[in-house]
Parts: C-alpha cells; sequence; structure tokens
C-alpha cells in the first residue's frame, strides 16, 4: 500500500472565530482506495502559508510512501533542515499527516486505531466541551451568567461532565 494523493480543506470558523480563525485537514488517499483524514494542529501561519508548506512536506515525506511507517515519517520531518527539534509548524503538519496515515491504517486492519497502539486503556474517556452561550438571537453571549448556566446543564445532559472557557473575544 502506498499514498498516492492528498488533499487539504481549510475551513473558516465564523466569527467571533472561537477555537480559531480556522481549521486545517488533511484527507491522505492510497493507492488501494483507502482514505485517512488529519488535523493540521497549531497552523502558526495563514493558510496561504500552510497549505504549500504541508503540501512540501507530503511530497518529500509521504508520497509513494507505505502509511505504516509513521515513525520514519516522523524522525525524517523531525529531521527536516537538520534541526533535529519540535519546530511548532512542522510538529503540527507531521501531527495532522499521521493522524491521516493512522487513519488508514485503522481502517486497512478493520481495528480502531487503539487496538493498533497497545490496546484499551480505559472504557470510557471523561470528555469536555467549550461553553458557548447563545442569546434569543443566536448570537455569542459571555456576559450572562443564567444563560452560561443554562448551556452547561444542556451539556451535561449530553453527558459532558467537564466544562473549558475560552476568554472572551473582544
Amino acid at each position: 500500500m502506498k499514498i498516492i494523493s492528498m488533499e487539504t480543506h481549510v475551513v473558516a470558523v465564523p466569527p467571533p472565530h472561537v477555537g480559531g480563525m480556522y481549521w486545517i485537514f488533511v484527507t491522505l488517499k492510497t493507492d488501494c482506495g483507502i482514505e485517512g483524514v488529519g488535523e493540521v494542529y497549531a497552523a502558526t501561519f495563514h493558510p496561504k502559508v500552510m497549505v504549500p508548506a504541508i503540501s512540501d512536506v507530503f511530497e518529500r515525506y509521504l508520497l509513494n510512501h507505505d502509511p505504516h511507517q509513521v515513525e520514519r515519517f516522523f524522525r525524517e520531518c523531525y529531521s527536516s533542515g537538520f534541526t533535529q527539534r519540535p519546530d511548532l509548524s512542522m510538529m503540527g503538519i507531521a501531527s495532522g499527516l499521521e493522524m491521516a496515515c493512522w487513519d488508514i491504517i485503522g481502517k486497512a486492519a478493520n481495528q480502531p486505531v487503539y487496538q493498533l497502539i497497545g490496546g484499551k486503556v480505559n472504557e470510557r474517556l471523561r470528555s469536555y466541551t467549550y461553553l458557548y452561550p447563545r442569546n434569543a438571537h443566536g448570537q455569542y453571549d459571555y456576559d450572562d451568567p443564567d444563560l452560561a448556566a443554562e448551556c452547561a446543564a444542556q451539556y451535561m445532559q449530553q453527558g459532558f461532565t467537564a466544562l473549558k472557557f475560552d476568554r472572551r473575544p473582544d
């Protein structure tokens, strides 16, 4: 199995840009038709810079390679430019492309990825969400404590056991 193509998907986050101005996803495709998806996190630069950077890393280290060789891929990215240090932009790109490789590997093995990296550790994991209270007009309203409490109760009913707060965008 070899990786034959990659697409990047830039998703603009609507105002007030909670979670960032944009998110970048990648889709890798193999010669046997399996696709994997990953998120390029910690995109330090604008998508006009990140998309060509992602393409560069893909073309140098993943194109026509076996997605199972994630350690080789990581080492080549990590040593890119002879830096051998965890550069934020390179590691964000490598992480997103590696996620897509693991997605492919899991699909090819018909197993969840956790089975391939040592097995399940916990039956359940605690999860959180951000608190996004909206007023009657559908606008984010971070100043109304009653609205925040109502929103938190709704999230609790959905199964969340913790909340995380973003600072209010100004």
